[in-house]
């Protein structure tokens, strides 16, 4: 693993791991997943390198994945954010008015749709994208009221568009994410779709057709939430200095970078999963660096795995990242780079649901000081005593650690 740079300009190379940090776990031996895994990579450059806590979700705002890689990529979600339906419709290149309100809409398993019913699945056993698209274009055609438009996204997650409904019940319901209430009931959520008959004509229509369709999925209902109004986000080339791309699986990271005006490089075979093409993401990130100065690479596997409660393959797809991800990386680019690995927040086994504790992050390039972490795990983040608050400082920190 080459660890030598010596460009006086190297480009700056950010790895995240969705999800990563957590919470020690007994099925672990009292051990976090990232503590566990096997990470000689990571554990070199905490060795070497800076290690501290970012607190990338703001006091106040949810903390979610939309907001926390909003912040790792050095924009304040509390100036820019409006939801997390805004940020994927950025990702599809959508046409959205001014007024129009889009939300985030999951194909998802319930035990029923009713008031006594729970949600037992909120990827509906990570459905297949193609599966997936048949069935949303079915709703489409049989469900969607008048003003109303759906758009296929990728495997569960989903788009519905209300035109003009900016001043309207549509932009003030709130519907919990379906990934923070595994085996929870829907009553709370239910009744806020009630307050907009367009909505609950939708949702109940969708969960009629869907039991009797006879789709060979586990979709039985679908679910709207993270709704907003069109995202805007500065240009990351005139805030940061840096022509920049983003490599991930999942919409929602590729509509920050797109709404950026950064380049988005697509991945074939890329999931979002475990078994993702993390060789395909390597590629396409060091291709992108002949011509640019900073990349984002996303893996979204260990956020996966914490949702699903899944202690060893969380800690499976942390070891994954470093030997797939972290190691190629510092092999092809040591020489002439700065870099960055961090997670956007934890997503602890014990609830199955992000937290806004702070998360750990390394900085490592040549000639830089260590700071006295040993490995690089939540604890040794916590005991170097380097806190970068608030979290969208963290990237132009970085870029000021890699110029000087």
């Amino acid at each position: 693993m080459s660890m030598s740079i010596s460009s006086p300009s190297p480009k700056l190379i950010f790895l995240i791991a969705d999800g990563m940090g957590d919470l020690p776990v007994p099925a672990l031996g009292g051990r976090t997943p990232m503590e566990a895994a096997e990470t000689p990579a990571m554990d070199r450059l905490a060795r070497l390198g800076r290690v501290g806590l970012c607190r990338t979700v703001p006091t106040g705002m949810a903390p979610g994945s939309d907001v926390a890689n909003m912040s790792l990529l050095g924009f304040d979600p509390a100036s820019h954010h409006t939801g997390r339906g805004p940020i994927e419709a950025a990702a599809l290149g959508l046409a959205l008015d001014a007024d129009d309100v889009v939300f985030r809409l999951n194909t998802v398993t319930v035990s029923e749709f009713a008031e006594s019913g729970l949600m037992r699945d909120y990827s509906a056993g990570h459905i297949d994208t193609a599966v997936s698209t048949e069935l949303v274009k079915k709703l489409g055609e049989s469900c969607l009221p008048a003003g109303y438009e759906l758009h296929p996204g990728v495997q569960y997650r989903h788009l519905l568009v209300a035109k003009g409904a900016a001043g309207r019940e549509e932009a003030t319901v709130f519907v919990r994410p379906p990934h923070d209430i595994t085996d929870q009931g829907l009553a709370p959520d239910l009744a806020e779709l009630r307050r907009v008959p367009a909505l609950w004509e939708f949702v109940t229509c969708a969960a009629r057709t869907l039991a009797g369709s006879g789709n060979g999925s586990k979709a039985n209902a679908v679910w709207p939430w993270g709704q907003g109004r069109a995202l805007t986000l500065p240009a990351f080339a005139a805030s940061f200095g840096l022509r920049g791309g983003v490599v991930s699986a999942v919409d929602l990271v590729k509509g920050l970078g797109r709404a950026a005006g950064m380049d988005v490089l697509e991945v074939p075979g890329a999931t979002g999963l475990l078994e993702t093409n993390y060789e395909g993401k390597v590629a396409a990130a060091l291709e992108f660096l002949k011509r640019g100065d900073f990349v984002f690479v996303h893996v979204e596997a260990p956020d996966e795995c914490g949702h699903g409660g899944d202690a060893a393959a969380k800690t499976e797809a942390i070891a994954r990242f470093d030997a797939r991800v972290v190691v190629p990386m510092l092999d092809a680019l040591g020489d002439r780079a700065a870099f960055l690995v961090a997670c956007d927040h934890p997503t602890p086994i014990a609830i199955r649901t992000h937290t806004s504790d702070p998360v750990p992050f390394v900085f490592w390039k040549q000639g830089i000081a260590a700071n006295g972490a040993s490995a690089f795990s939540e604890q040794a983040a916590a005991g170097t005593g380097l806190v970068v608050e608030p979290g969208h400082t963290l990237l132009p920190q970085a870029a000021a650690w890699a110029r000087g």
